[in-house]
């Protein structure tokens, strides 16, 4: 696996004392398709690594599944003959029943889409309850101290400056589970499929802070978990910070240093 998440490839550096032949390390980047009960559902370009759990939580937060208690088995397609195939994933459910076709296409999850905005919060807050009742209450200065612990924890990133990772924290700040990925949502649903695997949903009280910026996809994706609370380094679009007020989610953004703005759900972050 260490090969397909990391190479090493040829370069010319070029630096002040010239050009010169050179290696560098760059971060993995692999299709992973992904099937439920033998029908594809996905295609994402994924960093190899913890590909069950990037399954379960898009199943989950793409409406395919309602609990991970639904999920018979995960597994590689390929793994009972020689050759493995390990970028096709098949989910099996326990009671399969016919997947609706606008599922099967993922038609309103991504920024790209091309769907109306208000159609898409629509779509996003039947799916999921209104969070506003989480009483979770986060001091400023915990938010503040997530992104140099995330960055902490960044192992791929450290060796190859490529990749985005996400976090599950506490209210105290401290982290339960770190993922990295080459796609920001994929690091959220490997994030979030570990926890609906070993903690269960909704994710109440929890944080979940993010390396990048927040499109729609993130907060839709935290909305289906239940986490209250998003946490990131950088901007939200306009429909992340619409949705985030829809649903009742605190959007904190710029994480940086001792600063923020807190783009919805203000009354959350207490001053530090």
């Amino acid at each position: 696996m260490a090969d397909r998440v990391v190479a090493r490839r040829r370069v010319v550096r070029v630096d002040a004392r010239g050009a010169r032949p050179s290696f560098d390390a760059v971060a993995g980047e692999e299709p992973l398709e992904i099937r439920v009960d033998g029908v594809q559902v996905s295609v994402t370009m994924r960093t190899p690594g913890s590909d069950f759990d990037l399954a379960l939580g898009f199943c989950l937060t793409e409406g395919i599944l309602d609990e991970a208690e639904q999920v018979a088995s995960i597994r590689y397609c390929g793994d009972d003959r020689p050759a493995a195939t390990y970028n096709v994933v098949d989910v099996r459910r326990r009671f399969a029943a016919p997947l609706d076709e606008r599922l099967r296409r993922n038609v309103y999850t991504t920024s790209s889409c091309g769907v109306c905005g208000t159609t898409s919060i629509d779509a996003v807050r039947r799916q999921v309850p209104d969070l506003s009742g989480d009483d979770v209450r986060v001091v400023a200065s915990v938010l503040a101290s997530l992104p140099e612990r995330l960055r902490r924890e960044q192992r791929i990133f450290e060796r190859t400056g490529g990749l985005h990772a996400a976090a599950l924290a506490a209210a105290g700040g401290e982290l339960a589970c770190v993922r990295e990925d080459v796609g920001r949502h994929n690091a959220v649903d490997k994030v979030l499929g570990w926890a609906a695997r070993t903690e269960g949903l909704p994710l109440t009280g929890r944080v979940l802070a993010v390396s990048g910026r927040v499109a729609f996809e993130i907060v839709q994706k935290a909305a289906v978990a239940g986490v209250p609370v998003i946490a990131a380094v950088s901007a939200p679009t306009n429909l992340a910070v619409e949705l985030a007020e829809s649903v009742g989610i605190t959007l904190v953004g710029f994480v940086r240093g001792g600063s923020m703005n807190v783009y919805s759900g203000a009354d959350r972050v207490v001053p530090s």
